[in-house]
């Protein structure tokens, strides 16, 4: 008995101590009640607050004692009660009331924690809610005044209209007034022109309808007769500036694009050991000449023409180095898209170097030193030019030497002379490469490369693209002329030719009144016969000048084409 009470003892005495007395129950159920009351206390502490210090050591105390007494046996209670004395009893109720007020002080705390945290979650939710509220009333006074900016905005704006409107409506009563007034005013000139019209039939003994019928004929015949003569007078002042204009338009549209010599100038043919070699050129699946073409840039045609094959391309130089390469790649016999490359190559250096030759030969011979090294080898490019049959290169040294022994004769500066000429045409080494003119390209690359002002406008103005500003100028005019207009200097297709002359004698003969018409000095004028009845004077300027335009339009043709209209008096148009 003793032990199973020790036992017992033992148990509970792990957690109350040496305590064995039913206070034992109060001290147990305390302490359990305590934990459970804070563990609880925590989780609703912001439900119930108040119920939970009444409530939580009652439901402790009564949880402890069941469980106690469901433990202890009636015996262990017996023995409990007859073991321990009344010392032990007091010891035990002293250390019991102590644990439960400890147990109370830690509730008591607990709970107090808990009002505090929950104060604190309080303010500060009040406080964030506060603070939004702030925020809110701060964006609707914001919002309040921009309504109230606006709304002063809207009515300082409407009282502009107002006095707007109230503008308007003044100028629309003083605009009435006025219009009163002018019908007033426009009611008084019918009455007074109609007196008027009155008085003068009575004096002319003409209606006023037809006195106006009469009035309008003489004007109109006083005006055509005007009109003939001012034109007669404008084209007779004109007639110089004309001249040099329609050369400069026609010279540059010929420059540009020479169509008829395009078969002539624009191919080379190379000549062929045998046909076996077209073979050769085109290559396993036209690989051969596809490299050739790509890298030289020009069309090689190979057709059914034996033993030859032609070489197309606009530009001379590429035309040049594509042909040399072509002959040295046939004298080889090695032809595969590696030694194209090679050959190519090697090619244009020679043709580079055959430039640069050409061109200080040109200086040599003229004896013009201190050229800068680009103008040098752009005058050799001439060597590959043509104009009209004409070798730009030959042209160059040609008005060089012009423009030099006219200038010994006039005194001026021979060497600046001779510049200006050997240098008047290098703008057609990039002609095909340029928009404007050859005459204004050469003249920016002079300046460019620090040759005198008046080699420059020489060069500028040949074509009349600037004003003349010095005799040098003039003389390089004159000696191009002289060198493009000697007898074999520049050739034309015959075919084209012959034609051109019917279809200026068939555009002429196509006007009314045209009796004959005759294209003399190569084609260079038209002579134009009229019936004296059907064509008088005034109708014979403006006829020339019909004849004219149409040739402008439907033909090409190097140079300026005259037309002269001859009936009692001459008159004479250039096609431009």
């Amino acid at each position: 008995m003793e032990t199973s009470s020790m036992t017992a003892f033992i148990v509970i005495g792990g957690y109350v101590g040496d305590v064995p007395d039913p206070i034992l129950y109060m001290i147990l159920g305390a302490c359990i009640g305590s934990v459970l009351g804070w563990l609880w206390a925590r989780d609703q502490i912001n439900k119930k607050l108040d119920d939970l210090r009444d409530k939580t050591e009652d439901r402790a105390r009564q949880r402890a004692q069941k469980e106690v007494r469901e433990e202890l046996t009636d015996s262990i209670r017996r023995e409990l009660v007859q073991e321990y004395t009344e010392e032990a009893k007091e010891e035990a109720q002293t250390k019991a009331e102590r644990i439960i007020s400890e147990a109370e002080d830690d509730a008591e705390g607990i709970v107090k924690n808990a009002e505090i945290e929950a104060r604190n979650v309080l303010s500060e939710s009040r406080a964030e809610a506060e603070e939004e509220v702030k925020q809110r009333r701060q964006e609707l006074q914001k919002i309040e005044d921009r309504h109230s900016r606006r709304e002063s905005k809207l009515d300082s704006r409407a009282e502009r209209l107002d006095e707007r409107d109230k503008g308007i409506q003044r100028r629309s009563a003083q605009l009435d007034e006025q219009q009163q007034e002018l019908k007033m005013e426009e009611a008084n000139l019918e009455e007074r022109e109609e007196e008027l019209e009155e008085i003068l039939e009575e004096l002319s003994e003409y209606s006023a309808e037809e006195a106006r019928q009469k009035l309008e004929e003489k004007l109109i015949d006083r005006a055509e007769l005007e009109a003939s003569q001012r034109i007669r007078e404008i084209e007779q002042a004109a007639e110089e500036s004309a001249k040099k204009r329609a050369a400069r338009i026609v010279g540059v549209a010929c420059q540009r694009y020479a169509g008829d010599y395009v078969t002539e100038k624009c191919v080379n043919v190379i000549d062929l050991p045998s046909d076996d070699m077209k073979g050769r050129i085109i290559g396993r699946e036209g690989r051969n000449i596809r490299a050739f073409e790509a890298i030289t840039g020009t069309d090689v045609i190979v057709d059914d023409t034996p033993e030859v094959v032609v070489v197309s391309c606009f530009d001379p130089v590429r035309r040049e180095i594509a042909c040399r390469a072509l002959r040295k790649l046939i004298a080889d016999g090695r032809i595969h898209p590696a030694r194209v490359e090679e050959v190519v190559e090697k090619t244009d250096r020679d043709v580079a170097q055959v430039i640069k030759d050409a061109g200080e030969k040109a200086a040599l011979e003229l004896g013009i030193y201190g050229l800068h090294e680009e103008l040098i080898e752009t005058v050799g490019k001439l060597k590959f030019r043509t104009s009209y049959g004409q070798n730009m290169w030959s042209h160059s040294i040609e008005v060089g030497f012009l423009c030099g022994l006219m200038a010994g004769e006039l005194g001026v500066e021979v060497d600046a002379a001779r510049r200006a000429g050997l240098l008047h045409d290098i703008g057609k080494a990039f002609t095909h490469e340029n928009k404007e003119s050859h005459a204004l390209v050469g003249a920016e690359l002079a300046e460019r490369h620090g040759e005198k002002e008046v080699v420059r406008n020489a060069i500028a103005a040949h074509h009349n693209e600037e004003p003349q500003e010095s005799v040098i100028a003039h003389l390089v005019i004159a000696a191009d002329s002289l060198s493009g207009a000697r007898p074999g200097a520049r050739r034309e297709v015959l075919g084209a030719y012959v034609k051109r002359l019917e279809e200026l004698e068939r555009i002429s003969a196509s006007f009314e009144g045209v009796k004959k018409s005759y294209a003399i000095q190569a084609g260079r004028e038209i002579r134009v016969m009229v019936e004296h009845g059907a064509i008088d004077d005034d109708d014979a300027q403006a006829l020339s000048r019909d004849i004219a335009r149409r040739i402008e339009d439907e033909l090409t043709y190097p140079g300026q084409i005259k037309v002269t209209v001859i009936r009692e008096t001459r008159a004479t148009e250039y096609a431009r």
